[in-house]
């Protein structure tokens, strides 16, 4: 892809994400409430100075600008782009004006656009809100320390509140740290993260519980992604002509989002393929994409910055191990990316020639990779928030082991207690020997796992189940005071707030 298809599709996607619509702001209550607590507080100064950033598309756009809106203050919205930093200047103090950017003076530095700035405020409340900041700070490594400038000698004393937004949370987060420029000048901050599972209601009304967790499992709660869903569609037809459209967003999405973050997309491309097929180890992955250990470590925690990746370990791996654990497993971290780099990077080639093969691929395959991927994370958010629990877990995760592999873990090591659970997205229900299976053949084993062999441990047991349990089961487990979760329960627990 070269320099200027990027920058067109770049100005697509962002033109895009300010029509988004009023579907972005479900389940943003906390946000809305932290923003407009910038209005009355006057302390440590009147100005406020916020950070707010998150992965691409998960709508801070369009929550800064729809709430700098509903405020009725004046306001000033600026985009940077990828371009020399004298234009970028220009363009800044344009929107200020309020005038075409012809009308505008040029600035030698970012001090002098700061200075002009700061002459026409007053301490009446006003709202400045500079979009992508990262491509600012790229383009002149002055901006940050001509701000910081300001900011202690101008604006913090002003009505002002200037977000700043972006999409590179990695070098986001790097603005707060000791380093930086602006240390200890934010007010606020905020990471904004993808809706929850109980939001793709709103997005998917018509659709039944096992096509919003199969939706969930393919794009997750990122809401650009969810509204370019057709909710009047099925979710096979939504996959052939949103997803596998060709020329449509979502095959260009891997790409676009590693070409703004990386030199060379191809080598970590590799990568995310190989784990996207199931390859998890650090050795496996460099056995399929013939990169050396050495060098594949650098790879891997680049792309764990960016939040790409995720090294998990098994929930019981006792705290003081966890930093010389040798356990860990790379899995991608983003669901879509998930989902693309297991089904279409793959058939790339294929999709605008033969899309009904791959969708057939997709078909074959699709149960179970929503069963061990969404289904089974949302088993866990169960755990970790509900109030049927008999424990507050510490813990909440996975097991595995050469001995052993157990897909709900929970764990207090204060009080050495653990919930073992197992989840079946199958379309039969789970009938009684599934539960003895699992109590008399799978949890001596992990108990084996814990520390001093599980002695002294007490254990708890939950089942998760998709098409629920036969009355035997039920009946069963009952008697042995044993948790069971069918898809039904799962939806309806995870529609209300988390237990506090």
């Amino acid at each position: 892809m070269s320099h200027a298809q990027y920058n067109n599709m770049h100005v697509v996607y962002l033109l895009w994400e300010f029509v988004g619509g009023v579907a972005v702001f479900v389940n943003r209550e906390q946000e809305l409430d932290f923003l407009n607590s910038l209005l009355k507080r006057r302390r440590p100064a009147p100005a406020h100075l916020v950070l707010l950033y998150g992965r691409r598309r998960v709508g801070k756009t369009v929550l800064a600008r729809h709430w700098a809106e509903s405020t009725g203050l004046p306001i000033v919205y600026w985009p940077a782009e990828r371009e020399p930093a004298s234009l970028q200047r220009r363009k800044l103090y344009a929107r200020v004006l309020d005038v075409p950017m012809a009308q505008t003076p040029t600035f030698e530095s970012w001090a002098d656009l700061w200075t002009a700035f700061a002459r026409g405020l007053s301490g009446e409340r006003q709202i400045l809100i500079i979009d992508e900041v990262t491509y600012a700070a790229e383009s002149d490594p002055a901006f940050l320390s001509a701000l910081q400038h300001a900011w202690d000698e101008h604006l913090k004393q002003s009505g002002l509140i200037l977000i700043l937004s972006g999409s590179h949370v990695h070098t986001m987060e790097t603005l707060l740290a000791r380093g930086s420029p602006l240390f200890g000048r934010f007010t606020g901050q905020w990471h904004l993260q993808p809706l929850e599972f109980s939001a793709l209601r709103q997005f998917l009304p018509r659709w039944s519980t096992d096509e919003r967790v199969a939706a969930y499992a393919i794009v997750g709660g990122v809401p650009a992604y969810l509204e370019w869903f057709q909710p009047d569609r099925s979710l096979v037809d939504n996959i052939r002509e949103v997803i596998l459209a060709p020329g449509g967003l979502f095959i260009a999405e891997p790409e676009l989002l590693l070409y703004d973050e990386v030199r060379d997309p191809r080598v970590y491309q590799a990568i995310l393929q190989a784990i996207g097929a199931g390859v998890h180890t650090l050795d496996a992955i460099s056995d399929a994409t013939i990169i050396s250990k050495t060098h594949l470590s650098s790879y891997l925690s680049r792309l764990r910055e960016l939040r790409l990746v995720e090294r998990r370990l098994p929930a019981t791996v006792p705290p003081d191990r966890i930093r010389v654990s040798r356990m860990g497993r790379y899995h991608i971290a983003d669901p879509f990316l998930r989902f693309y780099y297991r089904f279409i990077a793959p058939q790339r080639a294929e999709v605008g020639y033969r899309q009904e093969d791959v969708l057939a691929s997709i078909q074959d395959q699709l149960r179970s990779f929503v069963g061990v991927t969404a289904f089974e994370e949302l088993c866990r958010e169960w755990v970790s928030r509900a109030e049927r629990m008999p424990f507050r877990p510490q813990q909440v995760g996975s097991h595995w082991s050469r001995h052993v592999q157990v897909d709900v873990v929970a764990v207090s090591w204060r009080d050495k207690v653990v919930l073992l659970g197992e989840c079946k997205w199958g379309t039969d229900r789970i009938p009684r020997e599934e539960l003895t299976k699992f109590l008399d053949d799978t949890t001596p084993k992990l108990l084996r796992d814990l520390p001093g062999q599980g002695m002294g441990w007490s254990v708890h047991h939950a089942f998760f189940s998709r098409a629920g349990f036969t009355p035997a089961a039920s009946a069963w487990a009952k008697e042995h005071s044993w948790i069971l979760v069918d898809l039904r329960a799962l939806d309806r627990d995870l529609q209300r707030p988390p237990h506090s």
